[in-house]
């Protein structure tokens, strides 16, 4: 995993980040928004892993019909 952003930033942005969210959102909302970011990646990596898309792309659908023919 390429971490070359955390190279770029240092102690005194990441708490200036943290204190601006504080006070965009409020204590109470950020956990609500990290849980709801956590969830998103979670459903994400599932659907990564699942073997079979749920629709083949067009491109395969086009090829699949020209040789049934």
């Amino acid at each position: 995993m390429n971490l070359f952003i955390l190279g770029v930033l240092s102690g005194a942005h990441v708490v200036l980040i943290i204190a601006a969210l504080l006070l965009l959102f409020g204590g109470q909302k950020i956990p609500e928004l990290m849980g709801g970011l956590g969830k998103g990646m979670k459903e994400f990596k599932k659907a990564m892993k699942d073997d079979e898309p749920a629709t083949p792309p067009a491109s395969e659908e086009k090829k699949s019909e020209s040789l049934k023919e």
